[in-house]
Order: structure tokens, then C-alpha cells, then sequence
């Protein structure tokens, strides 16, 4: 987790109205296959590129580390971060801080029901330091 927040704080303020997010992706041995942040303006999200970067199957069996909780929708019509880790086969999600933007929030209940196992609050506190912006425009 502490490489996705570097990932994160190194895109902060670049994203527009996106929270600037890190992902970081290891192999069924524990190996880290992918990394990404979001992209300048807020698009690409971070679990967007990390993924895209993989052939396809690489992340099955996996652990996806994420700065907040993968989204559940898109405004922009494009298949949701949740559904992008589920379609990928990861089999453990990280998320430092859920995400209370009402097209994030519900991002982790998706990955629930796909039988992915989640821990949440790992490095919760320097998560949350970096979106107290992010977070006071959608309280």
C-alpha cells in the first residue's frame, strides 16, 4: 500500500476533480506485476492502467492494492474499476479509504459479491490526509 500512496501523492492536484488514486497489482506468488495512477485530469483511474499493462490473466489469483475503494460506476459509460479487478480474476483487494462519491461508493459491495476478499483501512490514515479535500466536496 505505502507504493500505491507514492503513486497517488505523486499524481495529487494533476487530476482535476478526481481524487488522484494508486494501484498496485501482485502476481498469485506475491510478485508486483503493475502499478498506475491516475491519470492527468482523472482519466485513466489507476486500476484502468494497472490492468491495461497486464496480458490478459495475469492479475487472476492476485492482490490489487488500492489507494480508495475502486469505483462502481463511470460517468463516462466506461466499465467500473470494481468490475475491471472482478473481470480480471484478482482474488484480494487492499483499500486504504472507501470513497464517498455516490458513483465510487458501492465499488467494494460489487467485489463482495463477486467472492473477492477485501480489507479495508490499511494505511487508512495517510489515505485519508491525501483526499481531505476530495472527501469535504462529497460529505
Amino acid at each position: 500500500m505505502a507504493r500505491a500512496l507514492e503513486l497517488a501523492t505523486f499524481q495529487h492536484g494533476r487530476t482535476g476533480q478526481n481524487p488522484a488514486v494508486g494501484c498496485v497489482i501482485l502476481d498469485r506468488d506475491g510478485q508486483k506485476i503493475s502499478e498506475a495512477a491516475t491519470g492527468d485530469e482523472g482519466r485513466p483511474h489507476a486500476e484502468q492502467t494497472a490492468l491495461r499493462r497486464l496480458p490478459i490473466g495475469a492479475a487472476a489469483g492476485g492482490t490489487a492494492y488500492v489507494t480508495l475503494e475502486p469505483c462502481r460506476e463511470r460517468s463516462t459509460g466506461e466499465a467500473a474499476c470494481s468490475q475491471r479487478l472482478i473481470d480480471a480474476g484478482v482474488a484480494r483487494i487492499f483499500v486504504a479509504a472507501l470513497d464517498p462519491h455516490p458513483k465510487g461508493s458501492g465499488g467494494l459491495s460489487r467485489l463482495r459479491e463477486a467472492g473477492i476478499h477485501i480489507e479495508t483501512g490499511l494505511m487508512q490514515t495517510e489515505a485519508t490526509a491525501l483526499y481531505v479535500d476530495f472527501f469535504a466536496l462529497h460529505a
